[in-house]
Parts: structure tokens; C-alpha cells; sequence
């Protein structure tokens, strides 16, 4: 009897032991729950996190949250972020690292209404374009620069609206263009009545000013702990299994993002439509590549976010150190 005893307080601390295994960890989202980031939540609600012994909290992001500050305060272990404003805030002084690369295109565009008269860049000149701020700032900002068109000053080429994040200055003709994703706003534009013949697209991707969106950073300082590292490695293995899964699955997906909105302000075919564009963006995914950052990639978004002119993005190249392939190498080794 009292060997049973034993056994089965041994067995009891063995589960009670594997219960309190799961490591804790935090990823803040770049924006509210939506199909943008349906990895992530399927990984959670697939037990894929689980799988991996890590017990992860997922915060979604809004317009007043920015990534790299609630990184830099220690409030998450990973952000998802866009580039530019990854290294916009680590040349301000928030050590940020890109340890994995989730979207490998851009989906982001100006859409115009042809009525305004813009029909080619050349065009812009004159014009009042909507530009959403809060970090999403930086790839038009160098894209104008690019264009030697001013957007400060007493008598700017360009008339920037800080743009809301909804599609009212096109709808209402405040604006010529306006930010948009072609997984989200665009499409907000169609549904409120405007025809695809209407409108003229310039993807930044087609404009030779595309920048890396959607990737995952850590601060370089925790990337010294192996401990921090491997257990980032697991949150990326398992965040690709999750979005790998939600693309081959894409109905179920937006059933479990849509449970993850508690707004409760979207539908399933508005997020089926964003997960069908989301998909075109991760185009090695199912490869030995998928969240691999690639240095040409980044090369070329440091050299846009650089050519600002008078006024760029980012004043020094912020070198290799603002990246690492080792969380992705144990994330995907054998």
C-alpha cells in the first residue's frame, strides 16, 4: 500500500511537474484581430503553441499601440512588425532584431480614384494623398523622396492628409489617393460602391519601393540568452505550422479568427476575402524557406528607407545586426 501510495505521488508531481513545463510568452500583434494574422491565432487555437510547451498570450495591436514601444517596455517577448518602423524606432534607440519573416511581398498600395487625374506617379504632383502615420509613414515618405516630391514645407508637391484607418477621404473626395492593403482597405473601397475601373492602383511592390511588412522582432539584448533564443525557436516553428496550416485550411481559419474578434465588427467573408489576399503575400510557404528572412530583401528596404534625400527614413544603415537567422535555424533544424 504504501508503495502505491508512493507511485502515485510520484506520478501526481510527474504531471503536476509537465502542467507547469509550458514557458510563458508574449507576441504583440502590429493590429486588431484580423485574418492579417491568422497564423498566430490558429497556432493557439490549434495547440500548436501548445505542442511546443509554450503558453502564449497573444495581444492584439489598434491605432494607439505601437509594436517597438510595448517591445522596448518588455510588455511582449516578440512584436510583428513592418520594417521601416522596426528600424525607424531601433535607430531611435529600441534595440529591435528581425528574427523571422512571416510575409515575404508587400500588400501595400495607394489606390486613387481616376476621377482626381492621376493616372502614373508623375501625377501626384499637386495632389492631396492620404498616408497613415504611426510608423506606416515610411515607406510613402521614401517613396516621395524617391519622386523628388516635397511633402513639408509652406508649399509641398504633395499635400499629405494624416490618414484615419478607414476609407472616408477617397469615398468623400478629400483625397486623390489613400493608403491602402489589398488584403483590408482595398477592398472597403469596392464594398462601398466604387468600381475596380474607377480606380487606379500603384502597389509599392510594382513601384520598386517595396518594403519588408509582417516580420517578427525581439530585442538584441534577450537574443544573448539561449534559453530566450530556443524558446523564441519554438515560437516560430509553431507560428509557421499556424499560418501553413490556416492557408491550406483558409475556412476554418476565419472561424477561429473570427472567435479571436470580440468586436464582433467583421464577417466571414470579409476575412476569407483578406486570408485569400494575406496568402498571396507568404509565397514560399509549404517551403524549407517560409520565415526565413531574405538579406537581399532587407538590403533593399534599407537602401529605400535610406534614400529620403535631405529627409530619409533612416539616416545609417543599421547593418547585420538589425537581423538574425539563428531563432529561424533552430526553429526549422531537423
Amino acid at each position: 500500500m504504501h508503495r502505491l501510495v508512493l507511485a502515485l505521488s510520484l506520478a501526481l508531481a510527474g504531471l503536476m511537474g509537465s502542467a507547469q513545463a509550458a514557458d510563458k510568452f508574449t507576441v504583440q500583434l502590429k493590429w486588431l484581430p484580423q485574418a492579417q494574422f491568422a497564423g498566430y491565432y490558429v497556432a493557439q487555437a490549434k495547440g500548436f503553441y501548445k505542442e511546443a510547451d509554450l503558453d502564449v498570450t497573444i495581444k492584439p495591436g489598434g491605432p494607439d499601440i505601437s509594436p517597438p514601444q510595448v517591445l522596448a517596455a518588455s510588455g511582449a517577448d516578440l512584436t510583428v512588425d513592418w520594417m521601416p518602423s522596426a528600424l525607424a524606432a531601433r535607430e531611435a534607440g529600441a534595440p529591435l532584431v528581425n528574427v523571422a519573416q512571416i510575409f515575404n511581398r508587400s500588400g501595400m498600395m495607394l489606390t486613387c480614384k481616376k476621377a482626381s487625374g492621376v493616372a502614373a506617379p508623375k501625377d501626384f504632383k499637386g495632389k492631396t494623398l492620404g498616408v497613415w502615420f504611426g510608423g506606416n509613414e515610411y515607406p510613402f515618405l521614401a517613396w516621395m523622396a524617391i519622386l523628388n516630391l516635397t511633402t513639408t514645407g509652406a508649399t509641398p508637391d504633395v499635400k499629405v492628409l494624416k490618414q484615419g484607418f478607414n476609407v472616408d477621404p477617397l469615398l468623400q473626395n478629400q483625397a486623390a489617393c489613400i493608403s491602402t492593403m489589398i488584403y483590408n482597405e482595398y477592398w472597403q473601397v469596392i464594398d462601398a460602391g466604387v468600381k475596380p475601373d474607377q480606380l487606379v492602383t500603384f502597389f509599392y511592390e510594382d513601384q520598386g519601393v517595396a518594403m519588408l511588412e509582417d516580420g517578427l522582432y525581439a530585442l538584441g539584448p534577450k537574443l544573448k540568452d539561449p534559453a530566450f533564443v530556443a524558446k523564441s525557436a519554438r515560437f516560430v516553428k509553431a507560428t509557421i505550422k499556424g499560418w501553413e496550416y490556416a492557408i491550406k485550411n483558409q475556412d476554418e481559419a476565419v472561424k477561429i479568427v473570427l472567435a479571436a474578434d470580440t468586436s464582433g465588427g467583421s464577417t466571414a467573408a470579409v476575412q476569407k476575402r483578406q486570408l485569400e489576399n494575406v496568402a498571396k503575400l507568404i509565397t514560399n510557404a509549404g517551403t524549407p524557406k517560409m520565415g526565413q528572412l531574405d538579406p537581399a530583401a532587407y538590403q533593399r528596404t534599407v537602401k529605400v528607407l535610406l534614400s529620403g534625400g535631405s529627409a530619409p527614413v533612416i539616416k545609417k544603415d543599421p547593418g547585420a545586426d538589425a537581423w538574425t537567422h539563428a531563432v529561424w535555424e533552430k526553429a526549422t533544424a531537423k
